[in-house]
């Protein structure tokens, strides 16, 4: 016995081998506590932290099995007891190991928001962003609002409905069952009493998110500043039948019993971006001069009940119903760098949060040609900006992206297209790209802390700098409102390509109209609760507005937008 407690002790003598076998120990001791918890942790209430319930489908909650967690059915049940009988939705999977559920995320954003809107009752919020319309009756074989629709049975809130809804283009957002949300154009279903809307949110306890087959639904304000939607196709609004229809709108049929779906699924199928309802025809074609929906008319013009489908209106031999259908209009999708390098160097200048991202977008696909970058985005690069890794003196893009604003850095450019947006909401912009990402958000902590007031302390200077160092050291300098761009997008853009020194093509800027968002586009609806610009702010920012504008007065161009002017 005692010879092997001899070697045993002379093996951890030795320092090294010592050392090592202590921390093995350690490793393996830790490792089995952290097991346990965490099979401790799963067996509780709380153990399913991190399996938010979460899935998007189209077509109004359609999807491939009725089946769902053991937890979950139970917390359904139970609420279902109370409200009556209701079919759920069908949104999850088994994954065929070990039988855990499996789920897609859609739409995950952070808790932050959340809190931000707990304590407040939804339907007194009219802020510009939403306004309550009512409770409305929801049928699982005919969904009231029959556009996207996503689920969460932890987290789902009044405004993370609506802004899921918004970002998509939808005209309406409705809550249904405390944790499912429903998109739509229109509400193709009767109202229902307000107090068989009596599930709360499952994610804020003081909201009312609809009841069982019933909605809470919301008119989605902002929504008609984007695109309005009907299933996957957009809708574009009430036209004035073009004088040679069949030239504007080369294919064209009649359907019996028409309906949205059946003319856009017509004109998808041909591979045409429009489709357009007149009555019992449906034509389909592109965007052209012929026909170039410049012109909308009063959508009364085109009330015209669809054979097929009550609520919808199919338009009448005069006025035209016109949706964008998913086929891609390919006529300015096309992109290349210079045929032969140049030796005259565009800059395309902005203030970061000017919109210098989204300019790049439209004039790549109003020319055809690859716009460059003063620095190197990977991220950009990604999306399809393929100039982004050229030296920007190469020579090979039709414009070269720089926040530069030094006498040097101005020289060094032949020409420049600058950019200037609202200071009040580029600061926000850049601020959200800061802390966010392209198309993300900062967090409410981020608003709420020090960041943002050293952020605008130090950035406003420099927006007012920026442009003014253009205006006097830049040469052949156009200028370019970001508001005036979103607002007359075709006339613009088309001033832009002149100045570049290219031919126009109006096919090309009607094609750009069509896809004009590119992958960086923010959601219109997801405000801040609160105005984070303190007084003292709004005097500094207010004085560099009027100083900018009277900068360009001077320059003989026209001042600032009106909405930039303080009141």
């Amino acid at each position: 016995m005692a010879k092997p407690l001899l070697r045993i002790q002379r093996y951890f003598c030795r320092k090294p081998i010592r050392f090592f076998s202590l921390i093995l120990l350690y490793l393996t001791a830790g490792s089995l506590v952290f097991l346990h918890s965490g099979f401790v942790g799963d067996s509780g209430p709380g153990g399913r932290v991190g399996r938010d319930s979460v899935v998007a489908s189209e077509g109004g909650g359609r999807a491939s099995s009725d089946t769902r967690g053991l937890g979950l059915m139970s917390r359904v049940f139970k609420e279902t007891r109370k409200s009556g009988r209701r079919f759920g939705p069908r949104w999850m999977r088994k994954s065929g190991h070990g039988g855990h559920d499996t789920v897609g995320r859609v739409g995950d954003y952070t808790s932050t928001w959340n809190r931000a809107l707990k304590g407040r009752n939804a339907k007194d919020m009219d802020d510009g962003r939403a306004k309550y319309i009512g409770c409305y009756i929801d049928d699982t074989q005919k969904r009231a609002l029959r556009g996207v629709s996503f689920f969460d049975y932890k987290k789902m809130t009044v405004f993370r409905c609506q802004d899921n809804c918004a970002e998509r283009g939808y005209m309406y957002a409705g809550l249904e069952f405390g944790a499912e949300c429903f998109c739509g154009h229109k509400i193709q279903a009767p109202n229902a009493s307000e107090s068989e809307c009596n599930m709360e949110c499952k994610g804020e306890r003081s909201n009312m998110c609809g009841g069982a087959n019933r909605l809470s639904i919301y008119r989605l304000e902002l929504s008609q500043e984007s695109a309005r939607r009907y299933g996957n196709a957009i809708f574009k609004g009430c036209f004035h039948r073009p004088d040679n229809v069949t030239v504007a709108l080369p294919f064209s049929a009649v359907i019996q019993n028409m309906s949205v779906d059946k003319c856009v699924d017509m004109c998808t199928e041909k591979e045409k971006s429009l489709a357009a309802l007149a009555g019992e025809q449906c034509y389909c074609g592109f965007p052209t001069p012929l026909f170039s929906l410049h012109e909308l008319e009063d959508e009364d013009m085109c009330l015209h009940r669809c054979p097929g489908e009550e609520f919808e209106s199919c338009g009448n031999d005069k006025f035209f119903v016109v949706y964008q259908t998913q086929v891609q209009d390919n006529r300015c999708m096309d992109r290349h760098f210079l045929p032969a390098r140049t030796k005259q160097l565009v800059a395309l200048a902005s203030f970061p949060g000017a919109g210098n991202t989204w300019a790049r977008h439209l004039i790549e696909l109003a020319t055809g040609f690859y716009t460059g970058s003063y620095y190197f985005d990977g991220s950009l690069y990604n999306k399809g900006f393929k100039g982004e890794r050229d030296h920007w003196r190469s020579g090979r893009t039709i414009c070269i992206k720089t926040h530069e604003s030094g006498r040097k850095e101005i020289d060094a450019f032949d020409s420049s297209i600058v950019m200037i947006r609202n200071p009040y909401k580029a600061l926000m912009a850049e601020f959200n790209r800061k802390y966010g990402g392209h198309v993300g958000f900062a967090s409410q902590a981020h608003w709420r802390g020090k960041e943002w007031p050293e952020f605008v302390k130090n950035y406003a200077p420099w927006w007012a700098s920026h442009t003014l160092d253009w205006l006097t050291y830049g040469k052949n300098v156009h200028v370019v409102h970001f508001e005036d761009l979103k607002r007359d997008l075709f006339s613009r853009l088309k001033g832009m390509v002149q100045f570049l020194g290219l031919k126009v093509s109006e096919d090309r800027l009607l094609c750009v109209e069509g896809q004009k968002d590119g992958n960086f586009k923010r959601s219109g609806l997801r405000k801040l609760e609160y105005d984070p610009y303190t007084p003292d702010m709004r005097v500094n920012i207010d004085e560099l507005i009027r100083t900018v504008d009277a900068a360009l007065k001077k320059r003989n161009m026209s001042g600032v937008p009106a909405e930039y002017m303080p009141r």
